[in-house]
């Protein structure tokens, strides 16, 4: 490599942080970090800086929270800090035309999947509500559309029976920035050439929403199974149930798949067996043991712990 990079890195939640520590860690300068403006969070609705301005800050890296990249202000900033390259990794902002061709070899994106499948913000999830057994990191050159850009390195990895939307989300920030590290000597000297994506065969994993996580007992068991695993940890799979003549909400964190057939006559929602083993409802399709769960205003437990105080045999589950 000739020379070490002038980077800026543009990110926003933990996602984010491991591919900014390995910057931070190899020869190149990181010259700034965007990240989104500071938001209220907590009870008391403070605000709150994000995960990546916390690491820069850590490292005395210079730190810009523009509301957006089109104002001319923040252009202006940024053409200014003579860029050879930007990295960014689940960002949060557009990037419009101007700001792309701002740093001398362009902008770059990690992304979460295996492009062109599950362009957009929830490529985790969604892979797993599919029923994936693959996904991996992408890093595109960036382009104006929707993670549309020519893909210069791919890393897999499996997706496995018990995998969720935390574990998975964890495995591919570290692939993210081994895979970025990797890559990055051949994007210096020029030599990757990117692939062009094959746009008919793309697909989009369009952002998560809470009302999505109420479960819907007409589904398949096996598709139930894949949201628990899938909204794990947010926005987190929920039914309604009754107690106290009062219904609540019931987090479910943790089911098994016990038949892919549902017994006959059988009502979905309906709380057929409950034992320390778990809580089995009949689905649309199959049957469903819910092994572990998060009653309203409670903690995350064990079935069985739960079982000592409640029953929820015969109820129908909403």
């Amino acid at each position: 490599m000739n020379r070490p990079l002038r980077i800026i890195y543009a990110g926003t939640p933990d996602f984010s942080v491991p591919a900014l520590d390995a910057l931070l860690a190899s020869e190149h300068e990181v010259v700034a970090v965007y990240t989104q403006p500071d938001r209220p969070a907590g009870r008391g609705r403070g605000f709150r800086a994000s995960p990546v301005k916390e690491k820069a800050l850590a490292f005395d890296v210079p730190v810009y929270q523009p509301e957006s990249l089109k104002d001319e202000q923040a252009l202006t900033e940024l053409q200014a800090l003579d860029a050879d390259l930007m990295v960014v990794t689940a960002y949060g902002l557009l990037l419009p035309p101007a700001v792309l061709q701002a740093p001398r070899l362009g902008c770059i994106n990690i992304h979460a999947s295996l492009l062109p499948r599950w362009r957009g913000a929830a490529p985790i999830q969604r892979a797993i509500l599919a029923g994936d057994t693959r996904t991996g990191i992408t890093i595109m050159q960036m382009d104006e559309g929707l993670d549309t850009g020519d893909m210069l390195a791919v890393a897999e990895c499996e997706i496995g029976p018990e995998d969720t939307g935390s574990t998975l989300h964890d495995r591919l920030m570290l692939l993210g920035a081994e895979t970025l590290m990797s890559a990055l000597p051949a994007i210096a000297e020029q030599t990757l050439h990117g692939i062009v994506q094959q746009d008919d065969v793309a697909c989009y994993a369009s952002k998560l929403s809470k009302a999505e996580a109420k479960i819907d007992w007409s589904d398949s068991a096996v598709q139930i199974e894949r949201a628990i695993r899938a909204y794990n940890a947010w926005p987190v799979a929920y039914c309604r149930y009754e107690k106290n003549s009062k219904t609540a909400n019931l987090r479910l964190w943790q089911a098994d798949v016990l038949a892919e057939d549902a017994p006959e006559k059988s009502i979905p929602g309906k709380v057929v067996a409950e034992s320390a083993d778990g809580i089995d409802v009949v689905c649309g399709e199959g049957l469903l043991r819910i092994t572990r769960l998060q009653p309203e205003g409670k903690r995350q437990m064990a079935v069985a712990d739960f079982l000592n105080a409640n029953s929820l045999l015969d109820q129908i589950l909403g």
